[in-house]
């Protein structure tokens, strides 16, 4: 019998494997380490991940045993070697948060998506790299420097969860967490031709995962298939009475399994809205990523779904008047430090005017020219009012065609090369991301294709409020009717 192949395994090829014990989970995780130490230490130099476990072999040894014991899996997620973005916090790894200015800090406990996990059965083999706090598209970092895009490795792998992103892509774990305030889940995931899941804000818990607009954040799954992900957000879902906002997961009152509910069929009769002003006309790199999407809609249409041509009114506008990154990004990410255990720094000023951030961060420096307190900058309030109004705007495309989802790229223009980044601000950045990030709705993101010259081009798809199960549906019909996922030359 040939050796089990890690190479775009899957949880359900990882569970087949195991109950045929055609692999230990301690085997499992030992040959994910392996793949770290060569591609992303070595051969192709991703610098995906600023840590690994020392602990993770032996926890594969005791899922081991337990399985030699009872003959079942210990948990849907059992044996399942995942990474987590290192603003996620854990309590046998290190947490930085991307900054040296956290170098040393080892939370006292788990994040809560990080404890799920655990509890599912998933052992957590590394943290991955991400810009300071969060705060870029792209991945540069004062704790790790820049990350390598596995399908180019002189193109970026997006942002904020660029670790993430390449990690997954590359194969060096079987699927990942990102965080998602502005698309830091979809963006990297488009880039490097992965799933990636914002939910409707809440609606996973974010206890013990670093913030820029509190309301407005999401954690989430970065998977290979739709699948992986509905199994991940099966385990992530749910109430945390440390999350008030988490509430959102009773209103949902969401009813089954997301992952059960999958059906390859599901486009036979979906209405899907393509919103045109979404596609880009510049730069000409947006042509390239337009083409994929028409060809992304021609799929769509072959497997039995309308799509209807679609605008959202006023888009730019809304996106510009409810953009609150500089207004709340300081004090939020203030108040999650000060609830922290004996961090090593009390406020983002700090890190700031020690220099211990990456001097590239556009954003940080807006931030930090923010207010202390949002309600003190006059138009923070008119912001926050103003989602409201670019949700109703959002809605009422969909109700007035009878849509299940939006449609558009997700982002503009394909994933930057490390030098062609510096022509953006993360303010100025064409990314659709900020459609359902800015108005609180959930998205999904899936592989669409790639470019003439290999560039992985990401589709994205936005519903109602609390309809991941609608999304996760659609996309996997998608994924099954065309099969864009493939494994990166850089790392095989």
């Amino acid at each position: 019998m040939p050796p089990f192949d890690v190479q775009e395994a899957t949880i359900e090829s990882i569970h087949t494997a195991l109950r045929a014990k055609e692999i230990s989970v301690a085997e499992l995780v030992g040959a994910y380490l392996q793949r770290i130490d060569a591609h992303d230490r070595a051969g192709a130099s991703l610098n995906s991940v600023v840590a690994t476990s020392d602990h993770a072999v032996a926890r594969g040894e005791e899922l081991d045993a337990a399985f030699a014991r009872s003959g079942e899996l210990g948990g849907p997620l059992h044996g399942i070697p995942v990474v987590l973005k290192d603003n996620i916090e854990t309590d046998d790894l290190p947490t930085t948060f991307g900054s040296i200015a956290m170098d040393g800090y080892r939370p006292p406990k788990d994040a809560t998506v990080a404890r799920r996990l655990r509890d599912a059965g998933a052992v957590v083999i590394a943290k991955t790299a991400l810009p300071d706090w969060a705060t870029s598209w792209f991945s540069y970092s004062s704790k790790t420097g820049d990350t390598r895009n596995p399908y180019d490795l002189d193109r970026d792998p997006g942002g904020s969860s660029a670790g993430t992103g390449a990690a997954v892509a590359a194969n060096l774990a079987a699927a990942g967490l990102g965080t998602d305030c502005g698309g830091s889940i979809r963006v990297p995931s488009s880039f490097c031709n992965l799933v990636g899941v914002r939910s409707t804000p809440g609606l996973v818990p974010r206890t013990g995962t670093s913030y820029l607009v509190i309301p407005q954040d999401t954690v989430g799954p970065m998977t290979r298939t739709v699948a992986d992900a509905a199994r991940l957000m099966d385990v992530l879902a749910g109430y945390d009475p440390e999350d008030p906002y988490s509430v959102a997961h009773d209103v949902a009152r969401h009813a089954g399994s997301y992952a059960g509910g999958l059906d390859r069929g599901a486009l036979r009769g979906a209405r899907i809205g393509l919103v045109t002003n979404a596609l880009g006309s510049e730069p000409a790199e947006a042509a390239e990523v337009n083409a994929v999407v028409q060809a992304a809609v021609a799929a769509l249409r072959d497997a039995g779904a309308t799509v209807v041509e679609t605008e959202i009114p006023s888009l730019l506008d809304h996106i510009l008047a409810t953009s609150m990154y500089t207004d709340r990004s300081k004090h939020d990410l203030d108040l999650f430090l000060s609830e922290r255990t004996d961090p090593p720094i009390r406020s983002l000023a700090e890190a700031y005017d020690n220099g211990q951030y990456d001097r590239r961060l556009d954003l940080m420096d807006a931030i930090m020219e923010g207010p202390d307190e949002p309600d003190e900058e006059p138009d923070y309030l008119k912001r926050f009012a103003a989602r409201h109004e670019f949700t109703l705007a959002v809605l009422n495309v969909m109700s007035a065609d009878r849509l299940d989802a939006l449609t558009y790229p997700t982002t503009q223009v394909p994933p930057p090369t490390m030098a062609g980044r510096a022509d953006w601000t993360t303010l100025t950045f064409p990314t659709n991301t900020l459609i359902a990030s800015q108005t609180w709705l959930p998205a999904v993101t899936i592989p669409a294709g790639f470019t003439g010259d290999g560039a992985p081009v990401g589709l994205e798809l936005t519903g109602r409020p609390y309809d991941e199960a609608t999304l996760l549906r659609l996309g996997y019909a998608f994924e099954q009717a065309t099969g864009h996922r493939r494994a990166p030359a850089s790392t095989s």
